[in-house]
């Protein structure tokens, strides 16, 4: 049962993650799905609160570096 949860999870956050077309709806959506991802790894490993911390704050930084990756694109054309 474990699995299932945890492969469900690790799935919603995989497709949340495109999501958005503003810096706050990007740097939101990493930080969802990092809050996610990282409560079902922590969980594993029996502490879900700092794992969802952690990724939080890890997936908050991947869509704010995902959102300007996308702006430098949007202004050189490419």
């Amino acid at each position: 049962m474990k699995i299932i949860a945890l492969t469900t999870v690790i799935l919603t956050a995989a497709m949340l993650a495109g999501c958005g077309g503003t810096t706050a709806s990007r740097t939101a959506t990493g930080a969802a799905a990092g809050a996610a991802t990282g409560a079902a790894i922590g969980s594993a490993s029996a502490d879900a609160g700092k794992g969802a911390l952690i990724g939080a704050g890890v997936g908050a930084l991947g869509g704010y570096m995902y959102d300007q990756h996308e702006k430098e694109k949007e202004r050189t054309g490419n």
